[in-house]
């Protein structure tokens, strides 16, 4: 991530180790495991009118390869059950915005840092 902090001039070692601890110290931290390796985790927090997807992490070597897809459908469907809204923020212009459209989330709004999605509840 830190590439595209510094691109959107956002990247302080102090800011970025604030923000993993509390988003790795919360509960809803999952861990992707692959094989038995730790590849990835992800933030799947339930808030009071939403669920919130933050920390979405991938090894790069996993990229590209469907896994992410199957996550993210899995945690979706998780989400319908419960008939929430699904929220995140993603960098402006990073390419997780067009992987996040693909699977449904509308951005809502933006500014020179963030993207703001959120795919609507199931009916």
């Amino acid at each position: 991530m830190r590439d595209h902090l510094e691109r959107v001039g956002r990247f302080t070692p102090e800011r970025s180790r604030a923000v993993f601890r509390g988003h790795f110290d919360e509960p809803g931290l999952r861990l992707i495991l692959l094989g038995g390796e730790r590849v990835g985790c992800v933030g799947f927090r339930r808030e009071d009118d939403a669920i919130k997807i933050d920390s979405f992490y991938l090894d790069r070597r996993l990229h590209n390869s469907g896994l992410g897809t199957t996550i993210l459908t899995a945690l979706l469907g998780e989400a319908d059950v419960a008939q929430l809204p699904v929220r995140l923020e993603v960098l402006t212009g990073s390419k997780a915005g067009r992987f996040y459209e693909r699977h449904g989330f509308l951005k809502f709004r933006e500014d020179e840092i963030e993207g703001f999605y959120e795919r609507p509840a199931s009916s």
